[in-house]
């Protein structure tokens, strides 16, 4: 009699119907168990599946005349590149199931002509103004038409998927990423402080590898398709790379607050041999395919 007492009854379950769960006690138990909550798991919403319902080409080609320095106030990619180099045809497929807004924008400016309306240009005769070695490059840098830059039309709609976390599920995971650069983009600020401000600058991805760097914080709208060998070619172009020295120099006048120090930056990584776009345009897709594989 003395020996049962000495032991504490059982633990009788709770009558309360309910259980008590909390946020923290969720989140415990399911690193421990598996808890059998239907409901739970079929709530959280599946990938997306990048369904290509666009294609855009794109031509890149070589102009050896564009940074010369006697240049006329009137030259133009157009009027100096005359004897251009084709690199070649590259065909993106674009993601517009998941971001329309940024589809539609990109699809525009490769489709508009510049001639109908003098005050906008579209990305056709646009430079590729920094290439970064194995990473990717940048294109659409907006500013002045005969510098080889894009100024996007009045009529084009801002993008408002540039504040929606949705849009930048997809990530940047091999070469050949279609991407509008945002934490990248060095358009001037004081380009970027006008009412009639667009996000156009834009990057590929070149490889080798992926570049998580610019995971959720550029919005991935779409994939080279075709023509992946051009975009290594431009990726092995070489570029400006400034010498430790200078980038010290520069580092030092930043902290002082020098804002020569951005302008200076502007050109490095930039291509020694001028690259463009020569045309760009949309191509039929007939029926919409699902994730596509690379070349």
């Amino acid at each position: 009699m003395a020996s049962s007492l000495a032991h504490p009854p059982p633990h009788l379950p709770s009558l309360n119907p309910k259980p008590n769960f909390t946020r923290r006690s969720l989140l415990l138990t399911s690193t421990a168990t598996t808890l059998s909550f239907p409901s739970l798991s079929s709530s959280a919403s599946p990938p997306p599946i990048p369904t290509i319902t666009d294609r855009i080409f794109m031509e890149f080609s070589l102009c050896p005349n564009y940074y010369l320095p006697n240049r006329t106030l009137g030259d133009t990619i157009s009027t100096l590149c005359s004897d251009s180099t084709l690199l070649g045809r590259v065909i993106l497929g674009l993601y517009g199931n998941l971001v329309p807004r940024t589809v539609s924008n990109f699809k525009s400016l490769c489709i508009s002509a510049s001639n109908s309306n003098p005050n906008s240009s579209s990305y056709k005769n646009t430079l590729v103004h920094k290439v970064l070695p194995g990473q990717y490059f940048l294109a659409g840098r907006q500013g002045r038409p005969d510098r080889g830059e894009v100024r996007p039309p009045s009529y084009l709609p801002r993008n408002i998927e540039t504040v929606d976390p949705k849009a930048f599920t997809l990530t940047h995971s091999r070469p050949g990423i279609v991407s509008l650069s945002l934490s990248e983009n060095d358009d001037e600020d004081e380009i970027k402080f006008d009412p009639e401000y667009r996000n156009v600058e834009f990057l590929i991805t070149t490889g080798p590898g992926p570049c998580p760097q610019l995971d959720n914080k550029n919005i991935v709208f779409g994939t080279v398709l075709e023509g992946l060998d051009v975009i290594r070619a431009i990726a092995s172009t070489p570029t400006y790379q400034p010498g430790e020295r200078i980038r010290q120099f520069n580092d030092l006048a930043e902290f002082f607050g020098d804002e020569r120090a951005q302008n200076a930056r502007a050109i490095w990584n930039r291509p020694l041999t001028t690259i463009y776009i020569s045309d760009c345009g949309a191509l039929e897709v007939t029926k919409p395919s699902l994730t596509p594989s690379l070349p």
